[in-house]
């Protein structure tokens, strides 16, 4: 669904306006980057689509790259390989799996892709600014099982599989950490803070790591922190969003009128991995006869880093 800037005029896909702005109707609505523009800020000539797809329905990967993965984290491996159909025919891919008896695969793949749409609408909305000299891609998996062609071991497991990173490195994390010293980090910093002031200081997009080419700084693997945890393992939530912003500081990227969050306090350490959380629901104990148990959370505090 698209819809013409009320200011620019422009005909803008509806993830280049906040959910208020969308709200108005035609003819009244104002896309991001007039609402929330900035005097050096330059609006895109066109509209913007982050996303970096598949292009394809079939990759291939050798037994040797499968047994040996080039990159592992705590919880995962990574294999290269390459696409064999489509656009994207001879190039190279990766795919992710889980290692054997790991307690967070099971709505790990369904949450991974709604974390990136969520990166998606706001990346989408930090090009519309044309901040910095290169625009933003986010990497967009698709969650592929392995054919019954494949050996016994790898036949029908699930992987998230999505086009290879070159000079993959890691801006910032889920925790508070961040890189100030790789090129580009400082507008990653900045793509943080505004996710934050997009979206009404409900969501921060972090971990962001990737690679950065000529034109464009291409990202996997997006972090979402959310007010209520609705991203999964890797959503800390407000107590991460806080950690975030106590180590937090604006650059010549960020603008003076996006929110920030009043006197942020660190919750977490900050760490350059992944921080995972898994939370299980279980009845309260010595309540009295007739009140219901509330749940509480238990929590497995792990680290998944992953160099490509």
């Amino acid at each position: 669904m698209s819809r013409c800037c009320a200011q620019c005029g422009r005909n803008l896909p509806r993830t280049s306006y906040t959910s208020n702005q969308f709200s108005k109707g035609e003819g009244l609505s104002r896309c991001a980057s007039c609402v929330h523009g900035h005097n050096f800020d330059t609006a895109a000539a066109a509209p913007s689509d982050s996303g970096r797809y598949n292009n394809s329905s079939n990759a291939t990967f050798t037994t040797s790259a499968l047994s040996h993965p080039f990159a592992s984290g705590a919880f995962r491996f990574v294999a290269k390989g390459r696409y064999t159909t489509g656009a994207r025919a001879g190039q190279a891919a990766v795919t992710k799996w889980f290692k054997t008896g790991t307690v967070f695969e099971s709505d790990y793949f369904t949450l991974d892709i709604k974390a990136v749409d969520k990166a998606l609408e706001i990346v989408n909305r930090f090009n519309q600014l044309n901040i910095g000299s290169k625009t933003i891609q986010v990497n967009v998996p698709g969650v592929w099982t392995f054919t019954s062609d494949s050996s016994p071991r790898w036949a029908g497991t699930k992987s998230l599989t999505e086009p290879f990173i070159q000079n993959y490195q890691k801006f910032n994390s889920n925790t508070g950490w961040t890189d100030t010293t790789r090129q580009c980090a400082q507008l990653m910093q900045a793509l943080s803070h505004f996710s934050y002031h997009i979206s009404g200081g409900n969501y921060v997009l972090c971990d962001i790591q990737g690679g950065i080419y000529q034109h464009e700084v291409v990202l996997s693997d997006p972090v979402i922190l959310s007010r209520n945890r609705e991203y999964g393992v890797t959503d800390l939530g407000p107590e991460a969003i806080s950690s975030f912003f106590s180590t937090h500081d604006c650059n010549a990227y960020c603008r003076p009128n996006w929110t920030l969050p009043a006197n942020p306090v660190r919750y977490f350490q900050p760490k350059m991995g992944t921080t995972m959380l898994r939370h299980t629901v279980r009845t309260a104990r010595s309540k009295p006869a007739g009140t219901l148990a509330m749940p509480t959370y238990a929590e497995e505090d792990e680290d998944e880093d992953m160099e490509w």
